[in-house]
């Protein structure tokens, strides 16, 4: 369930059909409808839609009798299938989802068609060239990943106490770790307790129930608002553990949580995700507050973000204009919010036990951003974990992300390439001479070819479950700055388990071992894909490439072309 802010009614959630198939549970708290058959309705109808404007992919089942014809969400998957195949990512369903109230037909495939000016498809709002905007660098690895393992400690705590939901601490903890700001919350279990958290906090303060099991504070009366000096704090704890006794049980009642009274000089937005049938986690982003349902102004998006699909996904809400400042107002910090987005929808993906998931409000100032409530509802205690829903875009690897050093002692870090490298990938092809990209491309090829926009996003911006490339990323002690030294890369075949690879390493670090640790890795990762075969052409006069295959054990198979060999290792 979405969750509302204090004061506000809780949603209930009708549960929706996804275009007369099946329920689904991507609920939003609000009176009168769910976000599940908002999210549902519009992901189906994209389907349908998509499907009548993409002739090659559905035009032949148009002519099917009704009783064959395929289902709306499986035309949806279809198409984002062949996405994949054709584009090499997954943006591509980030587009289809943008395309709500104003539907505007949108070819996922790349060709010419896309190119005359007649086209619908040139007056959709966002088409792909939009997508393969490069996206800004955000957090580091490094922090990421510690962020992830204390999560986990706390959602493992939960299931262990048998419990589903976690209290709105641990919610704010969760968040806090993943660097969403939210409001100082502090737990107390008696009056005495309540204004001593009180008066540390400073005065006016919120008094909120705290409980393992109650969702809808207000619904039971357990949430006191603008609480100005102890008395009122004492008043206020008695008042909420007398009704909540009487409506929830004593056994619910385990104190309250004290927060200050923030003052409501901002938007009220609401971010949340939950999970549909069809496409897996989904997050949610629009209007928030107590008149949430009133507005009706939301997006979805399937993580995970980056700053680009996060700027896509609020501009596609009718908040957007006001958050860019209206009236003389000013603007809200955009970057930051963006920030937050991307950064809740990795803590989505990165942390599969969490089912439903909310903010609201989160109050958008141009002083600050803050999670004033948080709920987290976690998948049952005896789900097995092959059964939990995985993201319908594969996110980022980050288990391939580890720390090495070269011969020299030089300290590196090999990581999955990302959307946000492609300026550094830019750098990386400044440094290489004609020779080595001889070698490589089997042909000399300018500069400006390879750096071209058109062309690096698509080799960084890649769909991780057909392509794999790892770079070797140095950072300057003395000024921060980043700079990517190698890039090897294992790109998988189309319709077998075969693979093909490549390394390519800058001038100034070849013979550092660079190249073999990037091989060792990628070959891991094809055992950990489960294929069967890496396959590598090679000029014959790239000695240095032909010694690295033969160290890992390929075996080389002349071809038609004497000046090529083909290197095969068999996993």
């Amino acid at each position: 369930m979405w969750c509302g802010a204090p004061g506000t009614g809780s949603w209930s959630l009708p549960a929706g059909c996804l275009g007369g198939l099946e329920t689904v549970a991507i609920p939003l708290r609000s009176r009168g409808v769910s976000t599940t058959t908002y999210a549902s309705s519009k992901l189906n109808r994209v389907g349908r839609r998509a499907a009548r404007y993409d002739s090659g992919l559905t035009a032949h089942r148009c002519n099917r009798p009704a009783h064959k014809r395929p289902a709306p969400h499986r035309i949806a998957h279809e198409q984002i299938a062949c996405s994949r195949s054709r584009c090499g990512n997954l943006s591509t369903i980030s587009v289809l989802l943008f395309y709500q109230e104003s539907f505007s037909p949108v070819n996922p495939h790349p060709s010419p068609f896309l190119q005359q000016p007649t086209s619908p498809h040139n007056h959709a709002r966002y088409n792909l060239r939009g997508i393969y905007e490069t996206p800004s660098l955000t957090d580091e690895l490094e922090e990421i990943s510690a962020a992830r393992t204390r999560v986990e400690t706390i959602l493992q705590g939960a299931r262990t106490s048998g419990r589903t939901l976690l209290t709105e601490v641990e919610s704010k903890q969760v968040l806090a770790l993943y660097e969403i700001p939210t409001v100082d919350t502090r737990v107390a279990q008696s009056e005495a307790e309540a204004v001593t958290c009180a008066e540390k906090i400073g005065y006016p303060v919120v008094l909120k129930v705290h409980s393992e099991t109650i969702t809808h504070k207000t619904d039971v009366g357990g949430v006191k608002l603008n609480l100005p000096n102890p008395d009122s704090v004492r008043l206020a704890f008695r008042q909420i553990e007398s009704s909540v006794t009487q409506k929830a049980g004593p056994e619910t009642f385990l104190g309250v949580t004290v927060q200050p009274m923030v003052r409501l000089d901002g938007y009220e937005l609401i971010l949340g995700s939950s999970v549909d049938p069809q496409f897996g986690p989904v997050i949610l982003f629009g209007s928030g507050g107590q008149l949430v349902e009133v507005y009706r102004d939301r997006a979805l998006a399937l993580p995970p973000l980056n700053t680009t699909l996060a700027q896509r996904l609020m501009e596609q809400t009718r908040i957007f204009a006001a958050l860019k400042g209206v009236r003389g107002r000013a603007a809200v910090d955009l970057a930051a919010l963006e920030g937050i987005l991307v950064r809740f929808s990795r803590l989505v993906v990165e942390q599969p036990w969490i089912k439903e998931m909310d903010i609201n409000p989160l109050l958008a100032s141009p002083q600050k951003l803050l999670a004033l409530d948080a709920r987290i509802v976690l998948h049952e205690p005896a789900t097995k974990p092959e059964d939990l829903p995985h993201p319908a875009v594969r996110p980022y690897p980050s288990r391939y992300v580890t720390p090495w050093t070269m011969k020299d002692g030089t300290a590196i870090l090999i990581r999955p390439i990302r959307p946000e490298d492609e300026p550094l990938m830019v750098k990386f092809h400044e440094t290489l001479s004609d020779q080595t990209v001889y070698l490589r491309y089997f042909h000399m090829e300018k500069l400006s070819t390879r750096v071209a926009h058109e062309r690096l996003i698509r080799k960084c911006f890649i769909d991780y479950d057909r392509e794999m490339a790892l770079v070797a990323d140095y950072t300057s002690p003395a000024t921060g700055e980043h700079e990517i030294l190698a890039v090897g890369r294992l790109t998988r075949g189309r319709a077998n388990r075969d693979a093909e690879v490549a390394v390519l390493v800058t001038d100034r670090y070849q013979q550092c071992g660079i190249g073999s640790e990037l091989m060792r890795r990628l070959i891991q990762v094809a055992r950990d894909e489960k294929l069967k075969h890496i396959i590598a052409e090679i000029l014959s006069e790239n000695a240095a490439m032909r010694a690295l295959s033969n160290r890992f054990g390929f075996q080389t198979r002349e071809t038609d072309d004497p000046t090529v060999v083909t290197a095969v290792l068999e996993l």
